[in-house]
């Protein structure tokens, strides 16, 4: 339990959806929807679970479609002076970064163990522009990490599409997730 109210016939207990703490009907009166445990419409949650719920609800409805959208980089695998011209998005079900250009490849989403946004030099007062990504990840079969980077072409989403990617890697971050 974590609500120090006494519970009876008259005070019921509730669950929190996300976390499955209970809690009197007061302590766990916020609703909203959790999409990632499948509850489309709003649910039950505790005041703590609820504020990462609708962080969560909020990056569903915004930054999810430009990562599934996608955008134009020029990737440069590893260590290679050789890059290509590539799309990379977010597949349907989140599970993979798809880049296709000449080649094509998979990234494992939950194999990424780091990323880190490049950035343009700002002119002073100017605030510094997402120029680009460098990935870590390890492939299924290999045991060596990769490296990837990928930086913004002339295509206008590329730094939407990175900004979208930061915000989901600070948002799994939060959550604890690995």
């Amino acid at each position: 339990m974590q609500c120090d109210i006494k519970f009876d016939f008259m005070k019921r207990k509730h669950h929190c959806r996300r976390c499955g703490r209970c809690f009197c009907d007061k302590c766990s009166s916020k609703k909203v929807a959790l999409e990632r445990m499948c509850f489309v419409d709003p649910v039950r949650h505790c005041a703590d679970c609820s504020l990462v719920s609708q962080k969560e609800a909020d990056f569903f409805d915004k930054q999810l479609k430009v990562l599934i959208a996608g955008g134009t980089f020029s990737v440069t695998p590893g260590e290679s002076e050789k890059s290509e011209v590539m799309t990379c998005r977010l597949t349907s079900h989140h599970l993979f970064l798809l880049l296709d250009g000449e080649t094509r490849f998979e990234v494992p989403v939950s194999r990424i163990s780091s990323m880190q946004i490049l950035t343009d030099a700002a002119s002073p007062g100017e605030s510094s522009r997402p120029s680009g990504i460098v990935l870590h990840y390890k492939q299924m079969a290999h045991t060596d990490t990769q490296q990837l980077r990928m930086d913004v072409t002339e295509d206008k989403k590329g730094p939407a599409w990175l900004a979208a990617m930061y915000k989901a890697a600070k948002m799994m971050k939060s959550s604890g997730d690995p």
